[in-house]
């Protein structure tokens, strides 16, 4: 029995590396992909699998090509909402030690609405992240100002924040420093620059960058599946599509306040244990937010999270 890591995933196809370097194309054992499997994709990038080595015939020559039997437990993983699938999930990437979610104020704009149903959704997967504010060249001095109050709030919850820009390479090598020595996964909307930033940061990868339509100013899609890639300086990258659907999967309601981390930690002070945050007397959390403890923004979030019958539904 062979044991190897995901480092690319295709669909039916998941290649293969080994501790020793060789990579092998494999599939998937066919009852294995029913096994208690709830997601549209049973194996994932960043999976640790073991697998077995066939020997086919292809137009006279021989080939080997990988067969996985089992998928070692994973210590954490990542989803969104499957394209195909309404009510399923599609496992973005397994085995992360870090998320790096880069947004940008415009060019295009991520809101802090995706922002934070992504922090929720990796607390709740108990998945450290790291918010890259890219493209601070482009920015004017009221969007510098803005730029300024929402790296303040994250800070103060506890997220690590950084500044980047390609064209300048500002934050490029702090951000280094960052990915070094871990699993690291990238997100972010289309066209925030994740393809451009690892570009730079591992020089030969050339993954595809595509320019922001002016019209839409939305970036188009350029990555179809996530791929892992191996850093010189130490650590991987995983490559993801971008998301349009990240969602929080079979979360009750009076879950979702445990992972704004502000608001669970204010909310010991409620006068009900079941405080909802949203009309009770006495709630703790309703007065931080009146008093500036905890942001409005961050607030309305968790109300559009509380009051979503999808939550799925895009955050734009």
């Amino acid at each position: 029995m062979n044991k190897g890591l995901v480092i690319k995933s295709t669909g039916s196809w998941y290649t293969v590396e080994t501790a020793t370097g060789e990579t092998f194309e494999c599939k998937i054992k066919g009852k294995f992909r029913i096994k208690g499997i709830k997601s549209t994709n049973p194996v994932a990038v960043g999976d640790r699998v073991k697998f077995t080595i066939q020997t086919v015939s292809a137009n006279e020559n021989q080939e080997k090509i990988g067969l996985i039997t089992a998928i070692e437990e994973r210590k954490n993983y990542i989803v969104r909402r499957s394209i195909n699938l309404s009510k399923q999930s599609h496992i973005i990437a397994a085995n992360i030690d870090q998320a790096i979610l880069v947004v940008t104020l415009s060019h295009p704009v991520t809101t802090t609405t995706f922002i934070d149903r992504y922090l929720a959704s990796a607390e709740a997967y108990r998945i450290p992240v790291l918010l890259v504010f890219n493209k601070t060249d482009r920015y004017n001095s009221e969007q510098n100002k803005l730029l300024t109050t929402r790296i303040e709030t994250y800070k103060s919850i506890g997220y690590k924040c950084l500044t980047t820009s390609a064209k300048t390479l500002e934050g490029l090598e702090q951000l280094k420093e960052e990915l070094k020595n871990k699993t690291n996964v990238f997100n972010g909307h289309s066209g925030v620059g994740k393809s451009t930033l690892i570009n730079i940061l591992q020089p030969g990868l050339n993954l595809k960058t595509k320019e922001i339509s002016d019209s839409h100013k939305t970036g188009k899609h350029t990555t179809t599946f996530s791929e892992l890639y191996k850093l010189n300086f130490g650590g991987y990258i995983i490559d993801t599509p971008g998301i349009k659907a990240f969602g929080m999967l079979e979360m009750e309601p009076w879950e979702i306040s445990h992972y704004f981390v502000e608001i669970f930690k204010i909310s010991e002070n409620c006068q009900y244990n079941n405080c909802s945050h949203t009309h009770e007397p006495g709630c703790a959390v309703k007065l931080a937010v009146e008093t500036g403890k905890i942001a409005k923004s961050r607030y309305l979030s968790y109300l559009g999270l509380l009051e979503a019958d999808d939550k799925y539904r895009p955050a734009y």
